[in-house]
């Protein structure tokens, strides 16, 4: 497995063109292109199933937070919601001829290795906004097959912020990969219900950390419900959850 370069070695003034871009402007064609074309090859393949996709707010802030595997984690995240999201993805990506189509398709560098305040304040000015950001709560993918640890930044603009975070669980794409062998995994995906903490203007690494493992909890209990009951398990119990609601917002009346 080819090893990841952890630490961006161009300067920040290089990537302050996609910053300016994305502050500017949403996300355009190349986002309804490039999710029409995935959505053709890799719906069949994977057979993606979504579970929830009404958790994600209809309009206004949010943030999406799923943990993360696969170099497709943005499409399945994204390829169910009628919003266009904008991903922070490592800086790495940001390379001729693709960034074009990151750039232009809603995704931000973040440099990997340093502490980058530009994307914090990309993704704080998308959130004002009224967009929704997509930030993976480990940071980089998970390589060993399982979770892995939650990181500071989806804390840190959690409070930053106050949007509502939605936790997002993505289970199969661990074995992506394996499509070399002619091996397609299932995909589920499934969004938690949305919560917020109180706005921090000026959150410690503490306090981000603090945020970050509560936000990453919630994904860690959708994942595990995914790993251990299965698909049809979490379909079952979100149309019983869906219809307990129903049920209690127009009571039986005598």
């Amino acid at each position: 497995m080819k090893a990841q370069q952890y630490k961006e070695t161009r300067p920040a003034e290089h990537f302050t063109p996609f910053h300016e871009r994305t502050r500017r402007q949403r996300a355009g064609w190349t986002y309804e292109l490039t999710r029409m074309g995935l959505t053709l090859y890799l719906l069949p393949l994977f057979r993606a199933r979504c579970i929830d996709s009404q958790h994600v707010p209809d309009y206004g802030p949010v943030i999406v937070a799923p943990n993360h595997f696969s170099f497709l984690d943005h499409f399945f995240a994204a390829v169910f919601l009628r919003r266009k999201m904008q991903f922070m993805s490592k800086s790495q990506l940001f390379k001729p001829p693709m960034q074009f189509i990151y750039t232009h398709g809603g995704v931000f560098p973040v440099m990997r290795g340093h502490r980058d305040q530009e994307a914090f304040i990309t993704a704080r000015t998308i959130l004002e906004r009224g967009g929704v950001v997509t930030m993976y709560a480990e940071g980089g993918r998970s390589r060993t097959g399982e979770l892995g640890e939650p990181k500071a930044g989806i804390g840190r603009l959690a409070l930053e912020t106050g949007a509502p975070v939605v936790p997002t669980a993505i289970a199969g794409s661990a074995k992506v990969r394996d499509w070399k062998r002619l091996q397609f995994p299932k995909v589920t995906i499934q969004y938690g219900t949305p919560f917020r903490f109180d706005r921090v203007e000026h959150p410690t690494r503490d306090q981000a950390m603090a945020a970050s493992e509560v936000i990453f909890e919630e994904i860690r209990a959708l994942y595990g419900g995914l790993q251990a009951g299965g698909r049809r398990r979490a379909v079952r119990a979100s149309r019983a959850a869906r219809r307990g609601a129903r049920a209690r917002a127009h009571p039986a009346t005598d």
